[in-house]
């Protein structure tokens, strides 16, 4: 996934979403704010009470790897996850690039307890509040494909209805970005944008600058428990694993080799 590629991607969304009328917004903002009232955020507590904690990650393919499962039934795998010691679960729900749907995100939630974090391109309020009223306990803000301004908008209409918002970021300047606009739960994505190559040691020398209160998630390239151990060292929390578990014969085996579990 290039910058070229997540820019015109992005783009689509809010050419999309800027044709949206003003009652169907308010609509969805309503039934989001009804059914998370009284509701916590549960995403990053669950993240906590882990001593590793794996976001497990259902995709179907994705523009890098291309396809990975392509029949898989998210609600099996989700099962599948649970019962491995997954501290939550990411959904991909973007459909052209990713074969995705919100009717996927909507099924795991009805079928399966781990706070699930939907993944996709978000740009727009209105998609926070499709997360929420779809099951989602947190959503991901990818910083190199929007403005600041646009990132607080999203964190704002997270914390309206009560989800927790994972803040994405690739480089030191994102970094800064992401503290700047007070991200307490930063994503550190191991896949250069421009190279497309996956390095670990991005992780590890972001570590040294994220700010000191932030909960570290490491994404992509995470492949094995020395990996994870790793970076627990540098001081991360969670671990999003989505290829290597997707690809895995027993993906509950390797969830819970990942976590130390069960002998490689």
């Amino acid at each position: 996934m290039s910058v070229e590629f997540l820019q015109r991607v992005m783009d689509g969304k809010r050419r999309a979403l800027s044709l949206l009328g003003d009652k169907c917004r308010e609509d969805l903002r309503q039934r989001a704010l009804e059914m998370r009232h009284g509701r916590a955020p549960r995403f990053v507590a669950s993240l906590l009470d882990k001593p590793t904690a794996i976001i497990a990650e259902f995709k179907r393919c994705s523009p890098s790897a291309g396809a990975i499962q392509a029949d898989a039934d998210p609600v099996k795998v989700a099962c599948l996850y649970e019962v491995g010691g997954a501290a939550a679960m990411s959904v991909l729900t973007e459909p052209e690039h990713f074969h995705g749907s919100l009717k996927d995100l909507y099924n795991v939630s009805s079928a399966a307890s781990l706070p699930l974090l939907r993944k996709d391109f978000l740009v727009d309020r209105h998609q926070v509040f499709e997360a929420a009223v779809n099951g989602a306990a947190a959503v991901l803000v990818i910083l190199a494909g929007l403005s600041d301004a646009e990132a607080l908008k999203l964190l704002d209409a997270a914390a309206l209805v009560h989800l927790d918002a994972l803040v994405e970021v690739h480089t030191e300047e994102e970094l800064l970005r992401a503290e700047n606009i007070g991200a307490t739960l930063i994503g550190v994505n191991n896949r250069n944008l421009k190279s497309l190559q996956v390095d670990l040691n991005t992780s590890l020398q972001l570590a040294e600058r994220a700010p000191k209160n932030a909960v570290l998630v490491a994404e992509s390239g995470l492949r094995t428990r020395q990996d994870i151990l790793r970076l627990q060292g540098a001081g991360y929390r969670a671990f999003l694993i989505g290829e290597t578990l997707m690809r895995a014969g027993d993906p509950f085996r390797a969830l819970r080799q990942l976590q130390g579990l069960e002998a490689e």
